[in-house]
């Protein structure tokens, strides 16, 4: 793992490729007037939750028709300003991403794969008709935000500074077309587990009255129409007792496709592991490909296959599914103990955290640390 301090026009760690340019150099710090105490800061992270407390700035850059990418710039976290007639409040033109910043022993502090986060939102950008931002630009937006919040990086276990860049339509205009001026934004949130309950298995609702995307919609792209669409079956799954819920397929209604946030993998009593194929309504996970990567280096039989509902019903009565477990960001590797709809209601195992799930999540987030060797160059250095 390089421990090379990176310069603001460069980026340290590559996906096997040359070293990305980044930007961070073009933006303009703008301190805030309200920032945080060393005290008041220390209060609210003592126990963060995730998504609820914010550093003091975010990131921002205006893009306009006429005018491209411009104004560079860290500015105070504040309220942004809208007409009520911004085309994102009427016709829902937006994408965002998900990544965090974790601070390893040394007190480095690294992210992980945010090339491929920069690709996937160029790709949702494309898809809702928005422009692409470039990737030194997307990189150098977090570099920025991250050097001037440091403080705000946790280092306790299980623990990270989350990072949400959006971009979204601010121009005024009840017009239906792409909109001519847009915002991206980057803010920040310390965070600990994704789950209130911590790391432990979670009951799973397989929803089969409701869809989160369709074939030729946006279900490949990160936009919030499509966790909009999960919100209403998201209560179904709490009024069953269930933390998440999972979605089938559209066409058949009969294969299993993603978690209202989290892609799914399933452990075979084999050993082998099997996982929705990218069919364009499933959103290309970048925690999935690296678990994808970490298992077949394992020697384990991997597959990215349909997989049925009914299969999975019938692996979990007759022991050949040993395991099931969910993966995204915000929750890395989730072990998932319980599959409920109205018709059947299945233990997964014997309930606990299974041996594939534990070391893939081990890997993975052994990497994130700094306590795992980076082989893939997956791991970018910010500070």
């Amino acid at each position: 793992m390089s421990t090379t301090t990176p310069t603001s026009a460069t980026a340290a760690g590559t996906d096997g490729g040359p070293v990305r340019e980044s930007a961070a150099h073009a933006f303009e710090v703008r301190a805030s007037d309200t920032a945080r105490s060393d005290a008041e800061r220390a209060a609210l992270m003592e126990a963060p939750v995730f998504g609820t407390v914010f550093t003091d700035h975010m990131a921002r850059v205006t893009w306009t028709a006429d005018g491209g990418w411009r104004d560079h710039r860290v500015e105070k976290h504040a309220p942004l300003q809208l007409n009520p007639a911004a085309a994102v409040l009427h016709y829902g033109q937006e994408v965002f991403e998900g990544l965090k910043a974790y601070q390893h022993a040394d007190g480095s502090v690294w992210t992980f794969r945010p090339w491929a986060n920069a690709a996937r939102m160029a790709a949702s950008a494309r898809r809702l008709a928005l422009p692409e931002l470039p990737e030194a630009d997307f990189l150098g937006s977090i570099e920025a935000l991250v050097r001037t919040d440091a403080a705000w990086v946790p280092s306790g276990a299980e623990t990270s500074l989350y990072l949400r860049p959006f971009m979204f339509a601010s121009e005024t205009f009840l017009g239906v077309r792409p909109a001519r001026e847009v915002e991206y934004v980057v803010i920040a949130s310390p965070v600990g587990p994704y789950f209130s309950s911590g790391v432990k298995p979670v009951a799973i609702w397989v929803v089969q009255d409701y869809h989160r995307a369709g074939p030729g919609g946006t279900g490949f792209a990160k936009c919030g129409g499509n966790y909009a669409a999960s919100l209403l079956p998201q209560q179904e799954a709490y009024a069953h007792g269930c933390e998440q819920v999972c979605f089938l397929d559209a066409v058949t209604n009969t294969e299993l496709e993603e978690l209202g946030g989290m892609n799914v993998f399933v452990v075979g009593a084999d050993g082998s592991v099997s996982t929705p194929p990218l069919n364009g309504s499933i959103l290309e996970g970048v925690t999935r490909s690296s678990v994808l990567t970490l298992l077949g280096e394992a020697g384990r039989e991997v597959h990215e296959r349909p997989i049925p509902l009914a299969e999975v019903r019938a692996g979990l009565e007759d022991g050949s599914v040993a395991e099931v477990f969910a993966c995204g960001t915000a929750a890395v590797v989730t072990p998932i103990g319980r599959l409920a709809s109205g018709d059947f209601d299945l233990t997964v195992g014997d309930g606990e955290t299974g041996a594939v799930t534990a070391w893939v999540r081990d890997q993975l987030t052994g990497i994130q640390y700094g306590r795992a060797e980076d082989r893939h160059g997956w791991m970018h250095r910010l500070i």
